[in-house]
């Protein structure tokens, strides 16, 4: 299991996000073979695929990263500042969404898991992941919602199994899995999921938490990323308030948002 793909509706593939191509999003594939992970160059950085579909990607000095992550890490501008934030990402990859993470609230306790140990090497080594202070555990997000006590302010859950082309949510997500995370969501705090043709699920799963869910729609690919919380603001105030940091103001003319 590893972290979330980017896919985009042509033929660049980039993080998080899987592409919009004719005849719908890609279909679930039941067979999970080991994934093939590389690392590539890109225009003014690199990128890290996993079977396929960019799952990583750090430009340096720039945006530091694509729009879909950005949309990930954006809620946690709507937590109270008054006491540090803990953040929960489940599919942690080369740590793009950290890295977001870690620009918008420098001080952000931050627990990334991850199960791939060659992704996590490989991030380790091209993308500087010791550097942005995450607490990294290796290993299955399902154990570790299992094991882990803490509660968190923020929760990302950004997995994903298989090839580019039939990308899929693990079988114990829906279930078990989002019940866990509802019981380790603190009073007040945000789910974020990146979704692709299995929204309308998540958005079931997501339903028992209470409160609004809002969908990111990221222009030119199938990415949907779903945010849920008691406290969650409508469309055009979430808007509002992603306006008011440069970093997730330049997203805003990519993404649709809508009360789902």
């Amino acid at each position: 299991m590893t972290a979330g793909r980017q896919h985009e509706r042509g033929d660049r593939l980039l993080p998080a996000e899987v592409p919009r191509r004719r005849g719908g999003p890609p279909a679930p594939d039941v067979s999970r073979p080991r994934p093939r992970v590389e690392i590539r160059r890109v225009r003014g950085g690199l990128e890290l695929r996993i079977d396929g579909t960019q799952a990583s990607v750090h430009r340096p000095g720039g945006a530091l990263t694509g729009v879909v992550w950005w949309a990930l890490a954006s809620p946690i501008l709507l937590l109270p500042r008054h006491r540090r934030r803990r953040v929960l990402l489940l599919g942690l990859a080369a740590g793009s969404v950290g890295r977001a993470l870690r620009a918008l609230d420098p001080k952000a306790e931050i627990v990334g898991v991850e199960l791939d140990q060659e992704v996590v090497r490989l991030a380790r080594h091209h993308f500087g992941l010791d550097r942005l202070g995450i607490d990294l555990v290796v290993g299955d997000a399902i154990e570790f919602l299992r094991h882990d006590r803490r509660r968190f302010d923020l929760i990302v859950e950004d997995l994903f199994l298989g090839p580019s082309r039939s990308v899929r949510k693990p079988e114990w997500l829906l279930g078990e899995g989002y019940r866990l995370i509802r019981k380790q969501l603190r009073p007040g705090g945000y789910v974020v999921s990146n979704t692709i043709h299995e929204m309308p699920a998540i958005v079931r799963a997501m339903r028992p938490f209470g409160g609004r869910i809002v969908s990111l729609d990221v222009r030119g690919h199938w990415n949907r990323v779903t945010v849920c919380g008691r406290d969650l603001p409508a469309p055009r105030a979430l808007r509002k308030a992603l306006a008011g940091r440069a970093e997730t103001c330049r997203i805003l003319s990519r993404v649709t948002l809508r009360t789902r």
